[in-house]
């Protein structure tokens, strides 16, 4: 473990303790009415959001292997924690939490972290696109203060049907609490030191209490009117684990961990872009799963890197992860003075602030930027989506990786293209050709060349086949060409041998012509210098051909 914060210890100084103190205070202050909306609207109180915040943010910044990552509960595990609340209840979560720190942790510490790079960007915006706008659909009710009889469905579908049909029990007063918050966190210059989520909330908090006073707003519900604020540190509390429930949450946790994981090594990878530094993303998953092993145990939830309060911490002058540690201070201060307070803060006005977190996760113009792509993008965009809103998250990124992938094979079979040649072979553009002359080279009757261009692998098992029912005559000498073979898999070296084998059976001799080292170390382990013969392994096409002729019996 190297985490960045002991590197930048060694020369730290004054003046940049001011910028990170400066830094950590604002973030802390962009922070507080996050957590208190995301611990909401996942199911959990709005302290467990701000304990989140607390352990998770000094955990991420004290171990992570980022100079100015922000950690804590976000948007994008809402949808995935309300699920497992609802499902296995606040037990479940924290199991759940606790199997994706070990995750995270052996994610990192096997060097994994540079693999979750290559999950294919549109299941990032589809499924992030989808959350944005499942939360947003959550937020509905609360919003324009809707009367609703029992409690809202949980799929998209049926949530809406419901709106529908209560759609005549608008709170007038809710609804210009949450319409006006929305207007007022957009229109907020967005340079501003002051968050436009804080002035939201101060604005209709205040407003709220007013017109109640005058009894003007006596249906505007606040955080008060449905939980108790409890502003006390718990004890920790390590979860009762079994195999039975370790099993049954696996997936749950694994899909916190995939998605914690790509979450906070994008908004990583966004910072190294801003502040010209590179981040150790084993280091960082490291500093994820403790987070989210610490987490649960003080009662938080799922926590990961947030992009916008790493960007707050960016363009405040935040650049070592002790602005991180800062704003979880900040926010402990808060939590044990101020929280009381919190029960005064309509719950029409959070709603609003998840809409522009909605809004701002959506990415629609992304989404509408890969619309225009090849149809294999599209539907794999398409489908994680609309699986991310109808179903969950977890069935999406379970179908979108095993589309992307199949698809991938599909595109890799297409690049690999077999060839024969009968007659001659054009010197132009050959790599693996000691070109002596410029004549072309003759390849001898009863010869025929083969080309592989591409990867060797299962997707064109039977390309062979199909070449050699079109040429229908039998050589009496094949050569194989493998120069542009980068890599074989297993299935490849069995259709090889397959192919090998059938030829000898037919009287053919093999030639293997052009292999490249890492190719032909796969092959020599598999023992093909004695399927084929070490003699008919051959560095370059002019030595194949020379063996071709000996074979045959005729002059160069």
């Amino acid at each position: 473990m190297k985490p960045i914060f002991l590197h930048t210890l060694r020369h730290y100084d004054r003046s940049t303790f001011v910028k990170d103190a400066l830094s950590g205070i604002i973030v802390g202050i962009v922070a507080l009415p996050l957590a208190i909306a995301f611990g909401i609207a996942s199911g959990v109180t709005p302290e467990q959001g701000i304990i989140t915040a607390i352990v998770a943010g000094l955990i991420i910044s004290l171990f992570g292997g980022s100079s100015v990552q922000i950690g804590g509960p976000t948007g994008a595990f809402i949808v995935i924690i309300a699920g497992i609340i609802q499902q296995y209840g606040f037990q479940g979560l924290i199991v759940a939490t606790v199997l994706a720190g070990l995750l995270l942790i052996m994610l990192g510490l096997f060097r994994l972290g540079t693999i979750i790079k290559y999950i294919p960007y549109p299941i990032v915006v589809g499924f992030t696109s989808g959350i944005a706008l499942t939360i947003f659909t959550t937020q509905i009710k609360d919003l324009l203060g809707l009367t609703i009889a029992g409690s809202v469905p949980s799929d998209f579908l049926s949530r809406w049907v419901c709106y529908a049909q209560n759609m005549g029990s608008i709170d007038l007063w809710s609804a210009v609490v949450g319409l006006g918050s929305v207007l007022v966190i957009a229109l907020w210059p967005k340079r501003s030191k002051v968050p436009g989520s804080l002035v939201a909330i101060l604005l209709m908090t205040v407003g709220v209490l007013v017109l109640k006073h005058y009894g003007l707003a006596g249906h505007v519900d606040t955080i008060g009117d449905r939980f108790r604020i409890n502003p006390q540190l718990p004890s920790p509390v390590v979860p009762e684990m079994s195999w039975e429930v370790v099993r049954s949450l696996f997936a749950p946790a694994l899909t916190i961990a995939v998605l914690g994981a790509i979450e906070s090594l994008l908004s990583a990878t966004v910072a190294d872009g801003i502040i010209g530094e590179h981040h150790d993303s084993n280091q960082e998953l490291i500093a994820q799963g403790i987070a989210n092993l610490a987490s649960p145990i003080f009662g938080g939830i799922p926590a990961t890197g947030a992009i916008a309060r790493t960007m707050t911490n960016i363009n405040n002058g935040g650049r070592t992860p002790v602005a991180g540690i800062i704003h979880a201070a900040v926010l402990l201060l808060i939590f044990l003075l101020l929280m009381p307070y919190a029960q005064y803060i309509p719950m029409a006005c959070l709603a609003g602030v998840l809409v522009i977190v909605a809004y701002n996760m959506s990415g629609w113009r992304t989404f509408r930027q890969l619309l225009k792509n090849p149809k294999s993008d599209i539907s794999v965009l398409l489908i994680t989506f609309l699986l991310t809103v109808i179903f969950d998250l977890t069935v999406a990124i379970e179908v979108g990786l095993m589309l992307a992938c199949l698809l991938c094979m599909r595109r890799m079979a297409e690049t690999t293209q077999v060839s024969v040649l009968t007659d001659e072979i054009d010197p132009n553009n050959e790599s693996d050709l000691q070109v002596t002359h410029e004549e072309h080279l003759l390849i001898p009757n009863g010869c025929e060349v083969y080309e592989i261009n591409g990867p060797f692998f299962f997707g064109i098992a039977n390309r062979f086949e199909e070449v050699m029912s079109r040429i229908g005559k039998r050589p009496q000498v094949r050569i194989i060409r493998m120069r542009k073979v980068p890599f074989v898999d297993s299935t490849g070296m069995h259709n090889l041998e397959n192919l090998i084998n059938m030829s000898r059976s037919e009287g053919i001799h093999v030639i293997l012509s052009g292999v490249n080292p890492k190719v032909q170390e796969v092959l020599l382990r598999n023992d093909f210098d004695k399927i084929v013969g070490q003699e008919n392994i051959m560095p370059h096409i002019n030595l194949a051909l020379e063996r071709a002729r000996e074979v045959l019996g005729v002059d160069s």
